[in-house]
This record gives C-alpha cells, structure tokens and sequence, in this order.
C-alpha cells in the first residue's frame, strides 16, 4: 500500500510515521520517501487501519 502525506517534512515526521505503524503491525515494512512524501507500507492490516493509526499521530493520509 502506498499513501500520500503531504505533512511529512522531515526526519522526525518519518520517525513518528515508522513508530506508529510499526506499533499497528510489529512486522511491517515501512519506507518512508520524504522528497515525494509518500510512505509505503506492506502490512496485513487494512488500509483503513493505516490511515487512522498515521491520523492519530497527526498525518493526513490519502491512497495513492
């Protein structure tokens, strides 16, 4: 799954995004591109379940 994060700017928001996936779903892969601001994520879990785990920690998330 890949998602657009037009508030991702920095290293930090790249930390906070692998935190709170990674707390969704320990065995997630989670690449986060910081110059297109889009994070991929490959992950059992739903779609629905990623957006609002990146909404709790302050990121909009849309589908690419």
């Amino acid at each position: 799954m890949r998602f657009n994060v037009p508030e991702m700017s920095c290293g930090h928001c790249t930390a906070a995004i692998e935190t709170a996936l990674k707390m969704l779903d320990a065995s997630a892969d989670v690449t986060c591109d910081l110059e297109a601001r889009i994070v991929s994520v490959t992950t059992t879990q739903p779609p629905e379940a990623i957006r609002t785990a990146l909404d709790e920690v302050g990121f909009e998330a849309t589908p690419v």
